[in-house]
């Protein structure tokens, strides 16, 4: 931890004093060397946070020091304060304390925008979604939101414990890839049907397996790649399924794009937040100055859910 000048808020911009952050995949990569944040983006880490609005942009309306919010971030959140566009504000859902608010941004515009929106999975009620990681951070968030929408979910996961945990989110199918193949499982379950949408956080390695596992006009999302970035790909499964392999992305969207993925968010995630159909699921919380240490536990996959960090 080191001293840096504080944050100023461009005229569009408000200033956030952090209450906590969360531990990404994101993170974690940059602090690898492998993910460098988006030009004009804080060079530090933290790509969503919760707190409160101290200064405010002097385009902005409707915002008041003091408000208690949420944000979508570029970087910056692993700090006392970081300026944040208007437009990826979110509130305080209802019900939900400000520290565990700091677990919903990424993961809810994330599932919002890849396993619904209009240009990757369009999922719909009653259709068969996929979740690799089912208790990841986006794992834990896409079952519960699928499952309130009326999916039919399945998830995979690699230990007893979280193959339950999965089950208890709300996935119809639990699957623990260690002793299933997933496709063949996935098969079998669907009478050789497949599945609609799979979000898939392993890349290269899962890739000819999820193109077996989808149905006609299936669409694969791809939002991560711990297994791997080239994979071979066939194209003759692929057409005679009518199927989509769409590589999706977040951080390094434009601000009206982010607005937009912002905005769907909290009117479609938020009411289920605030029902109580969809909770944040934390596993812990740490303070920022056990940064290290919460890197090491995601890396470790020993989780379920977020890990946060508390800003003191």
């Amino acid at each position: 931890m080191r001293e840096v000048p504080d944050p100023t808020p461009k005229p569009e911009e408000v200033v956030v004093d952090v209450a906590a952050t969360a531990i990404n995949r994101a993170d974690i990569l940059q602090r690898q060397g492998n993910y460098a944040p988006p030009p004009g983006a804080s060079p530090y880490l933290g790509v969503e946070c919760s707190g409160t609005i101290s200064a405010i942009g002097e385009a902005i309306v409707g915002r008041q020091i003091g408000d208690e919010v949420c944000a979508l971030l570029a970087g910056g959140g692993y700090a006392e304060k970081v300026a944040v566009p208007v437009g990826q504000l979110l509130p305080i859902p209802d019900g939900v304390p400000l520290v565990d608010a700091a677990a919903l941004p990424e993961v809810a515009c994330t599932v919002w925008s890849m396993a619904f929106g209009p240009y990757a999975g369009r999922l719909q009620p009653g259709e068969r979604l996929l979740v690799h990681g089912g208790t990841s951070g986006v794992g834990t968030m896409a079952i519960q939101v699928a499952h309130a929408r009326g999916a039919i979910v399945y998830a995979t996961a690699g230990t007893p414990r979280k193959v339950e945990a999965c089950r208890k989110l709300g996935a119809d199918l639990a699957i623990n890839y260690r002793d299933e193949v997933f496709d063949e499982r996935v098969a079998t379950e669907t009478g050789g049907q497949g599945v609609d949408v799979i979000l898939d956080n392993m890349g290269a390695v899962y890739l000819g397996r999820n193109v077996s596992a989808l149905g006609l006009g299936g669409r694969l999302v791809v939002l991560g790649l711990q297994g791997g970035v080239k994979g071979e790909l066939n194209l003759g499964a692929l057409l005679a399924k009518r199927a989509t392999v769409h590589a999706a992305g977040l951080r390094g969207r434009s601000l009206l794009e982010k607005a937009a993925i912002v905005a769907e968010t909290q009117a479609n995630v938020w009411p289920l937040v605030e029902s109580g159909a969809v909770r944040p699921v934390i596993d812990r919380v740490l303070n920022l100055d056990d940064a290290a240490e919460a890197h090491r536990l995601v890396e470790s996959s020993e989780h379920i859910g977020k890990v946060l960090l508390r800003v003191r």
